[in-house]
């Protein structure tokens, strides 16, 4: 399995409770799939610089999550024609585990 990183911008007006039902119907459509739900986060209610679709406004989810990357395609395809999202994005996450730290060299 990989870790992907996914956000989605959902709209305001079709959302009643911030978003929270739209995170756990994904946590459990990524369990569903075999794989494992790391973190969802609400970056809340954002302004848009323009105009998406008429919308000034959406609310903002990222969630890191680890599946197989055969399901990444069925996950957007459930997601494509959705009325409640606007925008969404899945990218693999390839950040390390833990930070990085320097190496003191010795170098005489």
């Amino acid at each position: 399995m990989k870790k992907y990183e996914a956000v989605f911008i959902l709209d305001i007006r079709k959302t009643d409770d911030e978003g929270a039902a739209f995170s756990k119907e994904f946590s459990d459509l990524i369990a569903s799939m075999g794989g494992t739900m790391g973190e969802a986060v609400s970056m809340g209610r954002r302004q848009f610089t323009y105009e998406i679709d008429r919308h000034k406004a959406g609310l903002y989810y990222n969630f890191f999550f680890e599946v197989e990357p055969a399901k990444i395609l069925e996950i957007k395809d459930k997601y494509k024609l959705d009325q409640r999202i606007l925008r969404n994005l899945i990218i693999l996450d390839e950040r390390p585990e833990s930070p990085v730290t320097k190496i003191k060299l010795n170098l005489e």
